[in-house]
C-alpha cells in the first residue's frame, strides 16, 4: 500500500492555494445559486473570492442556523440546489437536523482517513457507527468502499454477535466510536475468542491517551479523525500521530468564537469550515468546536495544514445576573476599542452574588471608559482588569465561567 491516498497529500503550499483560487469562485456561485444562501452572499462577487483571506470577508454560517431555515424551508433550509430527491439518501440527525447524502465516489472524503490508517483491498471492516437515520455508518461504509475495503455493517449494540461476527468473519479493522472496541475486546477475551483486529479508525468521542495506548498494547493501531454530518471528512491523524492533518477537499479557518475574525496562527479558535462538495455548498460553517493550527508539517510528509484536534465548544453562552452573555458581544465590545488586543468575560461568585469580571489585555487604556463600555455592549455592570498584552492563556475561552454549581 502506497503511503499516500494521492498526490493532493505532498502538494506544496503554492499548488494548493492556486487550486483553492479556482475552486472558491465556482464554489462561491454554486452557493448563490442556492434558495438560502442566495440572499446571504447576494452583494458578493465570486470572481473575487480566490483565496482564505477573501474568504475570511464572508458571513459565518451557524448550525442554529440549519435548523431554524429547515423549519421554512424543509428538508435541507435552501442550502442545496436541487430537489430532496436529487440525493440518494436524507438522515436525520438529532435537533432535529436533516442532512443529504449520496453514493457517488467518496462523497463524504473518509477513504483518504481510512487510508492513513493503513485499511485498503484485503481487510474487513466492522462498521459499528450506526446505521439508523443518523449518517455515521454510511459515511465510513463509503470511505470503506473507497479504498476497497469489505464491510461487515454491524451498526451499535449486541456485543455478543459482533465479537462472534468478527471471529467468524474474520474482521481485521474496526471503525466506531473509540471506547466501544474496548468494549468488543473485553467481551471477547470473556467468550475465549482470540479477534485478528489490528487497525482502528474511530470518532465521534474523544481518543483518551490511555485507551489509545491499551489498543497500542493489544496490537492495534488506532486513529481519530474530525468529521461531521455536514462538512464530511474535516481532519484526520495519520501514523506519525502528531496532530490532525486537514483533508484536500475543505478550508479550515480558526475564528474568534463568536466572530468571523481569524485569530493569529496557533492562537485556540471556533473551527469554521468551507466545503468544495458541489452538491452542499456550504460556505465558512461555524463547527462550534475550539482548536487551534499547528506550526510546521506532519512528520509523515503530508503538507496541509494541521490542528491540534478537538479542544472544548465554542459556544460559551453564559447567564449572569440573569442575563445572557455571548461571545458576540464580547468580540464587538473588542472591536470597539483599537487599543484592545483581547478580552475575556470572567464570571464568579461573591457571597450569594454573581460577579462579572472583564480582563482586557490593552497597553493602557482608560478603566471607566472600558466599563462604560461594558455596561452599554454586555448589558451588566462589571470591573474591568487591564492586563498586559499576551497575559491571557491561549485556550481560546472568551467567557470563563467560574463558579461552582455542585450542591
Amino acid at each position: 500500500m502506497s503511503q499516500f491516498y494521492d498526490e493532493l497529500e505532498t502538494r506544496s503550499d503554492d499548488e494548493r492555494q492556486s487550486t483553492y483560487a479556482k475552486a472558491l469562485p465556482d464554489q462561491i456561485a454554486r452557493a448563490k445559486a442556492t434558495p438560502r444562501l442566495a440572499k446571504l452572499l447576494d452583494a458578493v462577487d465570486s470572481k473575487a473570492i480566490t483565496s482564505i483571506d477573501a474568504l475570511a470577508a464572508l458571513p459565518v454560517i451557524r448550525k442554529s442556523e440549519l435548523v431554524s431555515a429547515q423549519a421554512d424551508h424543509p428538508p435541507f433550509g435552501g442550502f442545496t440546489g436541487g430537489a430532496p430527491s436529487d440525493f440518494a439518501h436524507i438522515f436525520q440527525s438529532p435537533g432535529p437536523i436533516y442532512e443529504p447524502g449520496n453514493v457517488s465516489h467518496d462523497w463524504w472524503r473518509i477513504g483518504r482517513f481510512l487510508h492513513a490508517c493503513g485499511i485498503g483491498a484485503g481487510d474487513i471492516v466492522q462498521n459499528c457507527f450506526g446505521y439508523h437515520l443518523t449518517p455515521a455508518g454510511m459515511i465510513f461504509e463509503s470511505g470503506a468502499r473507497a479504498v476497497g475495503a469489505t464491510v461487515v455493517p454491524a451498526g451499535t449494540g449486541q456485543t455478543e454477535l459482533q465479537v462472534r461476527a468478527a471471529a467468524d468473519i474474520g474482521t481485521t479493522a474496526y471503525a466506531g466510536t473509540p471506547d466501544y472496541l474496548k468494549v468488543i475486546l473485553d467481551r471477547a477475551e470473556q467468550m475465549g475468542e482470540a479477534l485478528k483486529i489490528t487497525k482502528a479508525a474511530v470518532g465521534g468521542g474523544a481518543l483518551f491517551p490511555s485507551l489509545r495506548q491499551e489498543y497500542a498494547d493489544r496490537g492495534i493501531m488506532c486513529l481519530q479523525n474530525y468529521a461531521t454530518a455536514d462538512l464530511g471528512n474535516i481532519a484526520y491523524e495519520t501514523p506519525a500521530q502528531d496532530g490532525m492533518v486537514i483533508d484536500e477537499h475543505v478550508i479550515v479557518e480558526i475564528v474568534t468564537p463568536g466572530t468571523g475574525k481569524p485569530v493569529e496562527s496557533g492562537e485556540v479558535g471556533e473551527v469554521v469550515v468551507t466545503t468544495l462538495n458541489p452538491d452542499y455548498p456550504l460556505i465558512r460553517f461555524a463547527t462550534g468546536d475550539l482548536s487551534a493550527v499547528m506550526p510546521g508539517q506532519s512528520p509523515c510528509g503530508r503538507t496541509n495544514t494541521r490542528i491540534k484536534g478537538w479542544m472544548g465548544r465554542a459556544d460559551q453562552t453564559t447567564k449572569i445576573k440573569g442575563m445572557f452573555v455571548r461571545p458576540e458581544q464580547v468580540a464587538d465590545f473588542v472591536a470597539q476599542h483599537g487599543e484592545v488586543q483581547k478580552a475575556r468575560v470572567v464570571a464568579s461568585r461573591e457571597g450569594e452574588m454573581d460577579v462579572m469580571t472583564v480582563q482586557i489585555e490593552a497597553e493602557g487604556g482608560d478603566r471607566a471608559d472600558f466599563e462604560a463600555s461594558v455596561a452599554e455592549l454586555l448589558k451588566l455592570k462589571a470591573k474591568v482588569e487591564i492586563l498586559k498584552p499576551g497575559s491571557l492563556p491561549n485556550d481560546g475561552k472568551v467567557i470563563d465561567d467560574q463558579r461552582q454549581y455542585d450542591g
